[in-house]
């Protein structure tokens, strides 16, 4: 592959997905150069979990699964078709009221149908045969900021008294769902490729922090930083019509299991935007010690950037 005729995509952080054209075919290619939390098999993993939801929920195509060349110095490599799509984070904030509740429904019915693809029990996926590890001994959200507080050195001693409380009532909130996912751990607009007009989904992409793990946290990554009240509400109706939950259930699950991601933003706020806004967020929690409901959220402009992990 000649790597110098290919065109960086927008979106995420990693600056790892480019865009292939050869012989009038388009494809994306991903390069596996950094050091990923799934190690030398990142790109095996990425591949395999494509292969298991496509048909459930619109993803691209494998192509190829190339793996890594130490002699020739060449990183490991997936190649994926090439989907149309307007970026979901870039469509929302120019849809009409109509089409913020269509897309808020169609979304809602896809997360719901991650939140159905079983998993035997919690962890990472480990290799190609999709074989689940252990995220260690940290038992439930209390444990989880505890652990983090050596990073969240900025919250003064009310927000993190105020933290502490919010983690244990979210935790024996998320009790009371046993049931273990496929949790993609990245879905929010900036991932979710979307026909413009007909705004039917075309491609859920990124699936690099995808684990088993809670049915609702797919649900509190998409609506982190939502807060308009038509295309959350529409989110809301589809997800608890296809899950048999009301939507005021769904929203507290989701923002109680969305804890996970803003405590980790949290710890490494100064590394990019959406973890400084996620700080904000979580900031806003421990103050009114409250992570079902929170307020606007702080510092933004519009709702419909999200991103972070699980």
């Amino acid at each position: 592959m000649d790597f110098s005729s290919l065109t960086p995509l927008p979106g995420g952080w990693s600056g790892a997905t480019f865009l292939a054209e050869a012989g009038g075919e388009r494809s994306v290619v991903r390069i596996y150069a950094a050091v990923s939390e799934r190690g030398p098999v990142a790109h095996e993993v990425d591949a395999a979990l494509l292969h298991l939801v496509r048909g459930l929920v619109p993803v691209p195509e494998v192509l190829e699964v190339v793996p890594a060349d130490i002699a020739r110095e060449r990183p490991a490599l997936l190649v994926t078709s090439y989907v149309e799509g307007a970026r979901a984070d870039v469509l929302l904030p120019t849809l009409d009221e109509a089409g913020r509740r269509s897309l808020g429904a169609t979304l809602g019915g896809l997360v719901a149908d991650l939140g159905g693809m079983p998993q035997l029990r919690w962890g990472p996926f480990l290799d190609a045969t999709l074989r689940l590890g252990s995220f260690g001994d940290l038992d439930g959200q209390p444990a989880w900021v505890q652990a983090q507080e050596p990073r969240l050195v900025h919250l003064s001693s009310d927000e993190l008294d105020g933290l502490r409380q919010v983690a244990l009532d979210a935790q024996t909130l998320l009790d009371t769902v046993t049931r273990v996912c496929l949790v993609h751990s990245d879905l929010n607009p900036k991932n979710l490729l979307v026909d413009p007009e007909t705004l039917a989904v075309t491609a859920l992409v990124d699936w690099e922090f995808a684990h088993a793990g809670h049915p609702y946290t797919d649900l509190g990554n998409l609506l982190r930083f939502e807060r308009d009240p038509d295309f959350t509400q529409a989110v809301l109706d589809a997800y608890a019509a296809r899950r048999a939950v009301s939507s005021a259930d769904a929203l507290a699950l989701a923002r109680a299991a969305d804890l996970w991601a803003l405590v980790e933003l949290a710890g490494r706020r100064h590394d990019n935007p959406v973890a400084a806004r996620a700080d904000r967020l979580l900031r806003a929690i421990a103050w009114t010690r409250d992570a079902t409901t929170p307020g606007p959220d702080p510092g933004s402009t519009h709702g419909t950037i999200a991103g972070g992990r699980r």
